[in-house]
């Protein structure tokens, strides 16, 4: 048995433990949320039922620079609605598994859109303002994906206070062992919440009954950061790096993520950082001293922990797929899967296993896994294809 196999067989045993104390963990999760609109545009209208549609975002750019100087009418097809939004997609996951999950956050107000229906079922959800639109217009080669975003920038501490309550939304941090907060990129006035709980809220919360050292979770998702500026996301930096006196903060990137994160920072970063994820997680997780950075690819994942006065570090090759089924959430899933292991108190490797394994089995099946699929899906995880 390879290295690599011993370990998702560890996970998964890891995994059967926890589930006997899920529903003693308690998990809360914000603030986005985001109505969906998988899009065709129309080339060629028969009839009410017929129509070709434009094949590719190369074909639809062509008509697009005809119309220069011009105008130009473009007919689009709604194909789907679905939920959408970091926050939903990972709350989703984690309500999969069994988890508590409560979810707060731009779900719709006063109630949640028929959208969110689904996440309402599962989990405990708490809409503090309309969601934000994604029109997607998927084509063969690609999608192009246009925001309409204004609704959260409604997501703030005071409206946190207005709709929700400050005690009451103390009380939800305190009970919870993993609190999540996620796109940060689109969320404008995020920091507001993150400043009241650095400031008030944490530093007044008892320790966590049955955590090994009384920490909360707190794991943060920035969601692409490229159109914010620097200067806000070094201030964002530092917050997560205030924030870590009270909680055990956990940041996850992407590739490009980890590479904007280390230019924000002046940190160096190789030219290939794909090959060396290992030391750029290590290398921005001292920096920041925070608890944890985790970076993930679409094959591996790796990260670096803090252990007493040093640091650890892991990577794990992921069960990666030529050809999934579903590609967009496969982060989320990632993410989700990545603060069960450290729910679970898995080591770095099998809980870098675990994140690799919800999100290998997602983009497999075009659905979250629950605890008993996970495990088998960990027990015998595929070999990444080449």
């Amino acid at each position: 048995m390879t290295q690599r196999a011993a370990t998702a067989r560890q996970a998964a045993q890891g995994l059967r433990r926890f589930v006997s104390q899920l529903r003693q963990c308690p998990v809360m999760i914000g603030f986005d949320g985001f109505v969906d609109s998988i899009i065709a545009v129309v080339d060629k209208r028969y009839d009410i039922h017929r129509y070709d549609p434009v094949q590719t975002i190369e074909q639809f750019s062509r008509k697009i620079a005809a119309a220069a100087g011009k105008s130009s009418n473009y007919e689009l097809v709604v194909k789907l609605e679905k939920l959408g939004g970091n926050g939903p997609i990972m709350a989703n996951a984690l309500a999969a598994v069994g988890l508590p999950v409560t979810y707060v956050g731009a779900v719709g107000y006063p109630d949640p859109h028929p959208v969110f229906a689904d996440l309402a079922h599962h989990a405990e959800c708490i809409p503090i303002a309309d969601p934000a639109r994604t029109d997607a217009l998927e084509f063969t080669d690609g999608k192009l994906m246009f925001g309409k975003l204004q609704t959260l920038f409604a997501v703030n501490w005071q409206r946190l206070d207005q709709v929700v309550g400050a005690q009451r939304f103390k009380g939800l941090v305190a009970r919870s062992h993993l609190i999540g907060m996620v796109n940060w990129t689109m969320l404008p006035r995020i920091g507001e919440i993150w400043r009241e709980m650095t400031e008030k809220i944490l530093p007044a919360l008892h320790p966590l009954a049955g955590a090994p050292d009384g920490r909360r979770h707190v794991f943060v998702d920035l969601a692409d950061p490229e159109k914010r500026t620097a200067a806000d996301l070094r201030e964002a930096l530092g917050q997560l790096s205030a924030m870590t006196r009270h909680v055990h903060v956990t940041l996850g990137l992407n590739l490009k993520e980890s590479v904007q994160v280390a230019a924000a920072l002046d940190l160096p970063h190789p030219a290939d950082p794909e090959q060396h994820i290992e030391p750029l997680a290590e290398a921005l997780c001292r920096a920041m001293g925070l608890f944890s950075v985790v970076i993930h690819t679409r094959s591996a994942a790796a990260a670096a922990c803090r252990q007493g006065d040093s640091i650890a570090a892991a990577a794990f090759a992921g069960p990666y797929v030529q050809q999934p089924k579903i590609s967009t959430g496969a982060g989320d899933h990632f993410n989700a899967g990545f603060v069960l292991g450290q729910l679970a108190g898995l080591d770095l490797t099998q809980t870098l296993c675990l994140g690799t394994a919800v999100s290998g089995y997602y983009v497999r099946n075009a659905a979250s896994p629950n605890a008993q699929q996970l495990a088998d899906f960990c027990e015998h995880l595929p070999e990444p294809q080449a």
